[in-house]
């Protein structure tokens, strides 16, 4: 991890759009595993944006800290168009043959009812809210690393279609602009070590659990592809991470020991003036702007 610049900057939505007409099932370097490991996340981002921002609708009230309030809005308006934008492409996958529809349906069960409001009072639904925000903020420890990772990935450029890797980087920008909300909202509320710890150590395998079953569920209904090849093989793996299509597993192994640092802060991932360059020019920013 290296550090960058720490400026903030006001957060608000961009009201983004992306025509998918003529977008083949392999968008990703013409090939099966690779798009499906973009399309893991896919899956995982509609529901897990949605409650992000129905956690964070919930603490509202407890904000006493005005600029922490008006990033929380300004984070709660951006996730909100993440989760639709990603919830577009999964419409256009399903319309040419790739059923996403079992899988994203436990997606919706793990975080609607398991991570989900639950039937407490006092301050036992205050530890639940309070641990939620934990939950998010660990998340968003991962989506400060991604977004600096895809902002910086050379090889993305010629490997993925244009309309998906402005999709792709212009939601990791975003992530980059807002990428101390999360933390800075937990901090204010609660900020105690051993919960943020815990939350990691729940939250980092089980988005990796999620992410790996997800993929493995696509490459076995993939349309395209020839029975003996619906799984996936460690070739593929290796070769998408050495051509620099994915993290390798060296950084992502330095990124999760990141949270554990007593003095870490989401802000030291990525440069916001690159975020912001990159938003200042992406094609769907500018035509919503």
């Amino acid at each position: 991890m290296t550090t960058h610049d720490t400026d903030k900057v006001a957060l608000a939505a961009r009201n983004v759009s992306w025509d998918w007409t003529g977008l083949p099932m392999h968008y990703f370097d013409s090939d099966a595993f690779a798009t499906h490991y973009a399309n893991g996340m896919n899956m995982l981002l509609p529901e897990g944006e949605v409650f992000f921002v129905d956690v964070f609708r919930q603490v509202l009230p407890l904000i006493q800290d005005e600029a922490v309030r008006e990033d929380v809005i300004g984070f709660i308006g951006q996730e909100a168009t993440h989760s639709s934008s990603h919830q577009s492409l999964l419409i256009h996958l399903n319309s040419i043959g790739l059923d996403t529809d079992p899988f994203i349906a436990q997606i919706q069960w793990f975080f609607r009812h398991l991570l989900g409001d639950r039937n407490l009072a006092g301050r036992r639904a205050h530890s639940w809210l309070l641990e939620r925000v934990a939950i998010v903020a660990a998340l968003e420890h991962f989506t400060s690393y991604l977004g600096d990772w895809g902002l910086n990935a050379r090889a993305w450029d010629d490997a993925l279609d244009p309309q998906v890797l402005d999709l792709f980087r212009w939601h990791l920008a975003e992530e980059v602009e807002h990428r101390h909300v999360a933390f800075d909202l937990f901090t204010h509320l609660d900020g105690g070590y051993p919960r943020r710890v815990r939350a990691w150590l729940i939250s980092a395998p089980t988005l990796a659990i999620l992410w790996a079953r997800g993929i493995r569920y696509l490459m076995s209904v993939d349309p395209e592809l020839d029975p003996k090849d619906r799984r996936i093989r460690f070739r593929d793996v290796r070769r998408a991470w050495r051509k620099g299509l994915m993290p390798s597993p060296w950084s992502l192994a330095r990124m999760f020991v990141e949270y554990f640092r007593p003095g870490y802060h989401p802000s030291h991932y990525g440069s916001t003036s690159q975020a912001v360059a990159y938003l200042a020019s992406s094609p769907a920013a500018r035509a919503a702007a």
